[in-house]
Parts: C-alpha cells; structure tokens; sequence
C-alpha cells in the first residue's frame, strides 16, 4: 500500500491549493479516503472524508465551505481542493485510509502566509 501526496506549497491569505493522493496497493474504490492535517505543536486532525463511491463527503467544521474532497476511482487519485486559504490552515496535510490497518502519506505542507 502507498499513498503519495502532492501539490503542497507556498500561498497567500484567501488563496487555493489543490492536494492529491495518488494510492497503489489495494482496491481504491473500495476504501474510504481521509485527508488530515497537522499543524505545528498540535494533535493530527481530521479535516473530511469520502465515501467509497464519493457520493458522501463529510468535512471538518472550519473547513465546511471552503474546501472539496474528491476521487477519481480510474486514476486512483484522491484530491482536496482548498479554497479562501486562511494562515490557520497551514499544516502538514496527510492522506489516510484504512485497509486492514492505517496507512499514512508522507505529507504535504501547506503553508497560508503573505
């Protein structure tokens, strides 16, 4: 199982930035995709989720609005579209699934300055 993430960088206030998963390993549609976010000095936190046929989607509630969890189940891709960035969104931004067990990304960083 590996999960890449990629699109991470530099932005400034009331920006985007779109995030992807790029999974291998196991049956991407059969899974739920998370994507977290951990910020400097606190606990990794869950900012949404997608079901298996991306018909559900749940979203952290300071992200409600703001962002977009997709997935693409032929290119086995999972995405998080971010939208209105503000500085209290910079974090390291994780995908997660759990399939016997959790896997974890590497990390992204995202980081919301001027």
């Amino acid at each position: 199982v590996l999960l890449v993430e990629s699109g991470g960088g530099l932005v400034q206030p009331g920006g985007s930035l779109r995030l992807s998963c790029a999974a291998s390993g196991f049956p991407f549609s059969s899974v739920v995709m998370r994507w977290y976010r951990q910020a400097p000095g606190k606990e990794r936190v869950l900012v949404a989720d997608i079901s298996r046929d991306g018909g559900e989607t749940t979203y952290a509630y300071n992200v409600n609005g703001r962002f977009t969890i997709s997935r693409d189940n032929v290119k086995n891709t999972a995405y998080l579209q971010m939208n209105a960035l503000k500085s209290d969104d910079t974090a390291v931004y994780y995908c997660n699934t759990l399939w016997g067990r959790d896997y974890w990304g590497q990390g992204t960083q995202v980081t919301v300055s001027s």
